[in-house]
């Protein structure tokens, strides 16, 4: 007998977020509503807060889900700047933050 049938909440969860992945990665748009309102209606707290706050901002996370275009590579370099900046401050300058940056490139 495997966890899953034990424990409803732990199907539930595995359930959830196997469903989520499949919906970001195939791009299937029409089911996000569906899922939308199972997470939301979840008796798992972190669903149900993380399905509201993909519903605060409904219209970003539809056109995520629908679009084939992604911004994470530049969120990536920027966050790589951000963390590289934080390393050096007060330790060099422009000269150097902008050679440490570029050099992995």
């Amino acid at each position: 007998m495997s966890l899953k049938t034990k424990n409803h909440s732990l199907k539930e969860g595995i359930e959830l977020a196997l469903n989520f992945i499949s919906l970001v990665n195939q791009k299937k748009s029409e089911k996000l509503d569906s899922w939308l309102n199972q997470a939301y209606n979840s008796i798992l707290s972190p669903f149900n807060r993380f399905a509201k706050s993909l519903i605060e901002d409904y219209q970003a996370v539809k056109a995520a889900v629908t679009m084939r275009w992604s911004n994470g590579q530049v969120e990536g370099q920027i966050n790589r700047l951000k963390m590289l900046k934080r390393q050096m401050y007060g330790r060099a300058k422009l000269d150097l933050l902008t050679r440490r940056f570029l050099l992995p490139i």
